[in-house]
């Protein structure tokens, strides 16, 4: 038998972004506060995929304030460099995109009209702005065509909706599309859920046949590498995009490139590979803070329940953990840990973090009753633009 006979079939092709090859259709998705420098190295050292920095505001970046720069910036070796830019506002987005040409600081711009959280969505952004359609037309134009001077894709990840009466996919990916895009990301829930209940597969199906044109990628509920699988296979969609379930193990990326290859191998970790990545991330945070020891050992402390999920380690450890100041006192507790336990199973998968219940989603006011702006609507938008007078 041949080498080619025996090799395994992958599951889907390459992604192709514009010029951009995604070797394995694996999209590491934005998350605040956890997707830094440090964590996506951890990731891209394990699989392959496109690994997109923390959401960052347009008016910030376009401010040039310090936290946002520190936001997108990438490592020499971190190709493609992918930024996520959360705006309200198409002047303010151009003027961001604008300055990420023009400075050479991204391959790859990915507009973020997901976020479910209340300080986003009482301001019209995030899941809530693809209702205001002709916005999100605009937003969305603007970015494509500033982007396009550098030959820069530009993609979009949203929601289903703000709720099952005002759903929007459909109608923002066909616009999305119109625009100029080069692949939508389908999170299959509504910002009412925000990550209760479970994701709706039929809607990223329904979304990936009304897109025939355009890459679709599928988001929500991806806890392993089988997901993954299923998620394809029921859908059809082009790709995978995944948030929670990689928090506290950057090695699902390596489970997830195996499972796109046609591999069944999977990492199985004991509380030794556990620790020892663990602390090869903090100790990566240092360096991304600026030297800052510890604001570094505060940023860990959220990690240490997602990489310890379902290993018998001790109540009293895992308060201790959480409330690190020195990278020597990580060092020492995590040295009182029995090594020899293996891995758990069943107990260490699954969902991380709290899935919550639905919420009302706070709206500006009168959000609801048109898809077009009015006139106090338009002012609030107008007040989230900067000065472009200088350029």
């Amino acid at each position: 038998m041949t080498d080619t006979l025996e090799r395994p079939r992958a599951l889907l092709p390459a992604l192709q972004l514009g010029p951009i090859t995604v070797d394995t259709p694996v999209v590491l998705a934005p998350m605040a506060g956890i997707t830094n420098t440090a964590f996506r190295r951890l990731c891209r050292e394990y699989g392959g995929g496109l690994y997109v920095n923390e959401m960052v505001t347009a008016r910030a970046l376009v401010e040039r304030r310090p936290e946002s720069l520190r936001i997108i910036k990438h490592e020499p070796d971190e190709v493609p460099r992918s930024v996520q830019l959360y705006s309200v506002d198409p002047v303010t987005t151009g003027r961001a995109v604008r300055m990420l040409v023009e400075e050479d600081r991204a391959d790859h711009i990915d507009l973020n009209f997901g976020c479910p959280v209340p300080k986003v969505t009482r301001k019209g952004g995030g899941s809530a702005l693809p209702w205001k359609i002709g916005l999100f037309e605009s937003i969305v134009t603007t970015a494509v065509r500033e982007a396009e001077q550098a030959n820069i894709p530009v993609t979009v990840k949203m929601r289903k909706g703000i709720d099952e009466d005002h759903l929007t996919y459909l109608e923002a990916g066909r616009a999305a599309r119109d625009a100029g895009v080069a692949a939508v990301a389908l999170h299959g829930r509504t910002a009412r859920q925000h990550y209760s209940g479970q994701a709706d597969w039929d809607a990223i199906a329904r979304l990936r046949e009304a897109l025939p044109d355009l890459p679709v990628l599928g988001n929500g509920d991806i806890w392993s590498a089988e997901d993954a699988v299923a998620m394809v296979q029921r859908t059809g969609v082009d790709g995978v995009v995944v948030g929670r379930g990689c928090q506290g193990r950057p090695w699902l990326f390596g489970d997830l490139q195996a499972a796109f290859e046609g591999r069944e191998d999977r990492h199985r970790p004991n509380l030794t590979m556990v620790i020892e990545t663990l602390l090869r991330h903090a100790k990566m945070l240092i360096p991304y803070f600026d030297g800052d020891e510890r604001k570094a050992m505060q940023d860990i402390r959220k990690h240490v329940a997602w990489y310890f999920k379902g290993y018998p380690i001790g109540g009293a450890l895992r308060s201790q953990l959480v409330l690190v100041e020195t990278l020597d006192q990580l060092e020492d507790l995590l040295g009182q840990l029995d090594q020899s336990i293996g891995y758990p199973g069943e107990a260490a998968e699954g969902p991380r973090g709290r899935a919550g219940s639905p919420k009302k989603v706070h709206l500006p006011e009168d959000w609801l009753v048109s898809q077009e702006l009015n006139e106090d609507q338009r002012q609030m938008i107008k007040a989230a633009e900067v000065d472009t007078s200088g350029g």
